[in-house]
């Protein structure tokens, strides 16, 4: 049986992965598995088959990836946000060198020089900048305490969380609670 892997750049939420599977299943692939940003499917592909997968994609808001850069780049993305949003139980202290060294297989400072040379910030910084998304979403719902937000996302204080808070949105998490019209981000955004 012959396989094609592909990868799909903004495919960051289980609604992504939904979208994805319909689409391809309308376009007659079958899928073998689906996960975020990779597709593995049944058939090989010929180039008006790869034509239209590039079509449905680029009308859904995704990009297929060509690049062994670009695939390395978008799996970082999808293993932070899969880490910081999706994960019910989390490993207490993760290492996210150490994790994604170990996820992505590649050296940290591989992927880390990688990350930056081509997003133009450090991986430390979209891991906050995705950091402040959850907590800016956990807000919204009001079913924690800001202890209990920093505890969850693994900041060391209350203190540490509200002051990157601050520094990324220019408000405290309090007044934040307060601004119903301030919108969160979608990720693939952040």
């Amino acid at each position: 049986m012959e396989t094609t892997n592909l990868y799909i750049k903004n495919m960051v939420c289980n609604r992504c992965i939904k979208v994805v599977n319909e689409e391809l299943n309308n376009l007659g692939f079958r899928i073998l598995s689906i996960e975020l940003g990779k597709v593995e499917i049944e058939n090989n592909l010929d180039n008006s088959s790869i034509v239209a997968i590039k079509k449905m994609l680029i009308d859904n808001g995704f990009e297929l990836i060509g690049s062994k850069k670009s695939q390395i780049i978008d799996k970082i993305k999808t293993t932070i946000i899969e880490l910081i949003h999706h994960q019910k139980e989390k490993e207490e202290h993760v290492n996210i060198s150490d994790f994604l060294s170990k996820e992505i297989g590649y050296d940290y400072s591989y992927l880390s020089n990688s990350f930056s040379s081509v997003e133009g910030i450090t991986i430390e910084k979209y891991i906050i900048n995705q950091k402040i998304e959850k907590v800016k979403e956990l807000l919204v719902y009001d079913e924690l305490s800001l202890n209990e937000i920093s505890y969850q996302l693994g900041y060391s204080s209350v203190q540490h969380l509200s002051n990157q808070f601050k520094k990324i949105t220019g408000l405290s998490p309090s007044h934040f609670k307060k601004v119903k019209e301030i919108k969160r981000k979608p990720l693939d955004e952040v």
